[in-house]
C-alpha cells in the first residue's frame, strides 16, 4: 500500500471516531420544585342486588317505672316504652301477595330481688302511640290494654300484657314497603296498695311477624 492510500484510510478512521465520540445520549427529565402531578382515581360501584328485609329495632333495652297517680287502694307506676321502629327495605315486588305485618308484645311476671311475691304480668298495661306512620295511613297502633285492676275501656282489654298484645301493624305489607315506621307506648303497672316494697324486674318481649 502506498503512502497516499494509507493516509486516506487513517483520515477516514479518524473521521469515524470523531462522529462516534460526539453522539448525544438522552438525559433524565428533572422536575422543578413546586411542580404538580395529578393522579386520576376511578371506581365502578355495582348496584346492590340483595333483596330487602323487614326488621325491628328498639331505641333502648330498659325502662324504669316511677310512681305516679297512686291512690289509697292502688299504687301506680308509669313509664314510656323506648321507640320501636319497623324498617322495610323491600320493594313492593319482593313482598308476598296478601302479606301483613304486626309487632306484638308480652311481659313476664315482675320478680322481686329479695324474695317478694311476684307481681303477675296482668298488672302491666300499655297504650301504644304511633309516632311515624308514613303517608299511606295503612300503619296503625294497637289498642290500649289496661290491667287486671282496671275496668275495661274496650271489651275484654283488662288483661294486662300476659299474652301477645298488638303494638303496631299494617294489613298491607306491599303498600307500605320501602319505608320505616315508629311507635312507642305509655306503660303503667298497677298493684294493690299493700304490695311488698323492693325492686322488681320483668322482661317485655316484642316480636315482629309477617
Amino acid at each position: 500500500m502506498n503512502i497516499r492510500r494509507r493516509r486516506q484510510l487513517l483520515a477516514a478512521c479518524a473521521a469515524t471516531a470523531a462522529l462516534v465520540g460526539t453522539t448525544v445520549l438522552p438525559s433524565p427529565a428533572v422536575a422543578e420544585p413546586g411542580d404538580d402531578a395529578d393522579v386520576q382515581v376511578t371506581v365502578d360501584i355495582d348496584e346492590i342486588t340483595e333483596p330487602g328485609v323487614l326488621a325491628l329495632s328498639i331505641a333502648g333495652d330498659a325502662v324504669a317505672l316511677s310512681e305516679n297517680g297512686s291512690t289509697l287502694l292502688v299504687r301506680q307506676f308509669v313509664g314510656t316504652l323506648p321507640t320501636v321502629t319497623v324498617t322495610d327495605t323491600r320493594t313492593a315486588q319482593e313482598v308476598p301477595d296478601g302479606a301483613a305485618w304486626a309487632v306484638l308484645g308480652s311481659a313476664t311476671d315482675f320478680v322481686g330481688n329479695a324474695g317478694q311475691a311476684p307481681i303477675t304480668a296482668d298488672h302491666l298495661g300499655w297504650k301504644p302511640r304511633l309516632l311515624d306512620g308514613g303517608e299511606t295511613g295503612l300503619v296503625t297502633e294497637g289498642e290500649e290494654v289496661v290491667t287486671v285492676l282496671d275496668e275495661e275501656t274496650q271489651p275484654g282489654n283488662n288483661v294486662g300484657l300476659v299474652d301477645q298484645e298488638l303494638l303496631v301493624s299494617t294489613f298491607d305489607s306491599e303498600a307500605v314497603a320501602g319505608d320505616s315506621y315508629s311507635v312507642n307506648a305509655d306503660l303503667n303497672l298497677r298493684t294493690p296498695a299493700d304490695v311488698a316494697a323492693g325492686e322488681y324486674e320483668s322482661t317485655l318481649t316484642l316480636s315482629l311477624f309477617e
